[in-house]
């Protein structure tokens, strides 16, 4: 078993910046693949970035990209999101998640979810 901590959200004005982070601790694998995705109220969850067990390969969905960046820390099982420009439309609920081996961007292919980290953007 896996578990998944988020911590880093909050409140923040458009144009600011966040930092995410996801610690996993339990049965953890390097060889795994991390993603964050969100949901907004009355909204599905969205893919939002991924990226491989090396952290050679991300992934990100248009709407974040050039804005997020997703990095890892094996050594501390630790992922981040870098959230710059922020706008009121990333205004949700943010979760981590992992899976083994390849990225995926559907959500229901991964299988440890963390509890999630509210991020709240003003205009």
């Amino acid at each position: 078993q896996v578990q998944l901590v988020e911590s880093g959200g909050g409140l923040v004005q458009a144009g600011g910046a966040l930092r995410l982070s996801c610690a996993a601790s339990g049965r953890t694998f390097s060889t795994d693949a991390r993603a964050w995705f969100r949901q907004a109220p009355g909204k599905e969850r969205e893919f939002v970035a991924a990226i491989n067990w090396s952290g050679g390969r991300t992934y990100y969905a248009d709407s974040v990209k050039d804005r997020f960046t997703i990095s890892r820390d094996n050594a501390r099982n630790t992922v981040h999101l870098q959230m710059n420009s922020l706008k009121p439309e990333d205004t949700a609920v943010y979760y981590c998640a992992a899976r083994v081996l390849n990225i995926d961007r559907d959500p229901r292919s991964y299988d440890y979810w963390g509890q999630g980290t509210q991020v709240n953007v003003s205009s």
